[in-house]
């Protein structure tokens, strides 16, 4: 014959123990924590300075484009920038496009 043994909690015993609900919930609460501070607060401070970058570009800007190309602004427009890139060539950019002002370190 078999012995079968059940374990149960007493009657009137919360289900899940002492912090079932919380216990429960408390790994996803912590990876959601972890995944704020280390992929989405860096994310959103870059998107921040990238968007501050491109508010104060200005004529005269050294500048590289997403796509490689160098240029100098020539001119300003709301959503848009007409870069220099040689003699007597230019080139109309969406603003969004411009990766980086160039420091002067490295237009030397």
């Amino acid at each position: 014959m078999f012995t079968a043994l059940a374990w149960a909690a007493p009657a009137g015993a919360p289900a899940g123990g002492p912090g079932g609900m919380l216990g429960g919930f408390l790994p996803l609460i912590l990876i959601f924590v972890i995944f704020y501070f280390l992929l989405i607060r860096p994310q959103q401070k870059k998107a921040k300075e990238h968007r501050q970058m491109l508010d104060t570009l200005k004529r005269g800007d050294k500048v590289i484009t997403q796509g490689g190309i160098y240029g100098v602004v020539d001119q300003v427009e709301q959503h848009t920038l007409v870069l220099k890139v040689a003699e007597n060539v230019k080139v109309k950019v969406g603003k969004a496009y411009i990766a980086t002002v160039r420091s002067e370190k490295e237009t030397e």
